[in-house]
């Protein structure tokens, strides 16, 4: 049974991955430094910072994509392999959506309160960016609450594992 919860959670967050990684290469495809910088007010530097972190954010939804397919075809199921590969997909995907590293946005933990959406720009960015960005939160924020889980149960199992 627990291996058909993660095996189905496995398979939601390689279609989300792969719906994200669509739309933020689309997007990436698509748009220049010199036609965002047109957009908005600001200055290149914070234009730039945005565009690296939508190319980290895609980057890093890639790598998840193919380590959830490779799980997925993997004969029989490994759901010890597809917990590990759902915890980093958590660290890497979900928490460098909501907290970048090089922050050039972040989470308003209050929006909860106040309907609004949770990501808020340091400047004022590009309007495709910030359409972008609005449009993916809903469903990031949806795989967040599935994979939570992961955050504690796996930690809680590598250190009970080295005892």
């Amino acid at each position: 049974m627990a291996n058909t919860i993660v095996k189905t959670q496995t398979e939601q967050v390689e279609s989300f991955l792969g719906n994200t990684v669509q739309q933020l290469n689309d997007f990436l495809n698509e748009v220049t430094l010199s036609s965002l910088t047109a957009e908005t007010s600001g200055g290149t530097d914070y234009v730039n910072l945005l565009l690296s972190n939508t190319r980290r954010l895609s980057v890093f939804c890639d790598e998840g994509h193919n380590a959830c397919q490779v799980i997925l075809k993997s004969e029989p199921f490994r759901k010890s392999a597809a917990e590990k590969v759902l915890y980093n997909i958590y660290h890497q995907c979900i928490e460098e959506f909501f907290a970048p590293r090089n922050d050039a946005w972040y989470e308003d933990s209050r929006s909860a309160y106040t309907g609004k959406n949770s990501i808020q720009f340091h400047e004022a960015p590009p309007e495709t960016l910030k359409v972008l960005i609005r449009q993916l939160e809903s469903d990031f924020q949806s795989i967040r609450e599935e994979l939570e889980y992961y955050e504690t149960d796996y930690r809680t199992k590598m250190i009970q594992g080295n005892r």
